[in-house]
């Protein structure tokens, strides 16, 4: 990519104040390898580039006026550690690069923005998730007749698929369909626990040290029911939400900003269009990420306060320009 590539990187370093992995460059070689049948079986599962992926098009690409760009292909509950890349098909499934700390990716994120399930951030990389997807649309096709015309071709894309991805990653793994996934992903065993990271509504946990008001467990030690249920009855109650919001600050300026962290992550991914619980959660999400050192995610929070309203999540201003 050459000068395109240094472009690429400093327009998302300046703009949204992240350091773009290696593996975004390779995920874009592989679609620009791409041949018409594997092309075809990538649309057929729903899956095109999009949100930071628009930039290797165009780095100078501009927002519409009025809009912040660091709102571009972001998602309602999209947290800001989320950078979409790829959009996934049905039910607003997207991926996003995770930036755990604000500057660097360290894995990649998947979740339905119209379903209800949480946050999966437990791939490596974005091909790894690719692959993941190849391998659950195999296993689906086992429902099917091996013998039908359709189930035929759509394996045989399928096969020119997975081929791709383990010409740049994944090719190690002779795995396929149910096993596939039972080997290298958590579609089918529980996610280890992360005592690195604390408990969050949207399943993603929460790079933080510190303590909660709840004493949360680890990531993925929680009863997660148990844990979205009590959550709820907080958020429905004005009186104990705003009792919550104001000891998180107290925590927060005490030097302590682990509880304005997860429960403004709980209440950015359970605001549900109630501008107090959106204006809540963009109040501590920029308070804690700016006392952990992590100011580019402050930024991106109140950007994406601004313009979680819009009805599009593609902001970008692809016109002819006119001189």
């Amino acid at each position: 990519m050459g000068g395109r590539r240094a472009e690429i990187e400093a327009r998302v370093e300046r703009d949204w104040g992240l350091e773009l992995p290696e593996s975004v460059f390779t995920f874009h070689d592989f679609l620009e390898q791409l041949d018409p049948v594997s092309a075809g079986a990538l649309r057929d599962l729903g899956h095109a580039p999009m949100g930071v992926m628009d930039l290797f098009a165009d780095p100078a690409l501009l927002p519409r006026d009025g809009v912040d760009v660091r709102a571009h292909g972001r998602y309602y509950r999209d947290p800001p550690e989320f950078l979409t890349f790829l959009h996934g098909g049905t039910d607003g499934l997207h991926y996003g690069l995770w930036f755990d700390d604000g500057r660097t990716c360290t894995s990649v994120a998947s979740y339905w923005n119209n379903d209800g399930a949480g946050i999966d951030n437990t791939f490596a990389t974005p091909l790894e998730a690719v692959r993941a997807a190849v391998e659950r649309a195999w296993r689906d096709l086992d429902d099917d007749d091996p013998g039908h015309p359709a189930v035929i071709e759509s394996r045989s894309r399928l096969v020119r698929l997975r081929s791709a991805v383990g010409e740049f990653e994944t090719g190690d793994r002779p795995e396929t369909g149910t096993g596939y996934l039972r080997a290298y992903t958590h579609d089918l065993t529980r996610p280890p626990v992360a005592t690195d990271r604390i408990t969050t509504l949207d399943g993603a946990g929460a790079l933080a040290d510190g303590t909660t008001a709840l004493d949360r467990p680890a990531h993925n030690a929680a009863d997660e029911y148990l844990f979205a249920t009590h959550m709820d009855v907080v958020f429905e109650d004005r009186e104990q939400l705003t009792e919550c919001v104001t000891e998180a600050r107290r925590r927060c300026a005490a030097g302590d900003p682990a509880e304005a962290l997860v429960l403004g992550r709980d209440l950015h991914w359970a605001s549900y269009g109630d501008p107090v619980r959106e204006a809540h959660a963009q109040e501590l999400l920029a308070s804690a990420y700016r006392a952990l050192g992590r100011p580019a995610l402050a930024g991106i929070a109140e950007a994406h306060h601004l313009h979680r309203a819009l009805r599009s999540v593609d902001l970008l201003d692809r016109s002819p320009a006119t001189g």
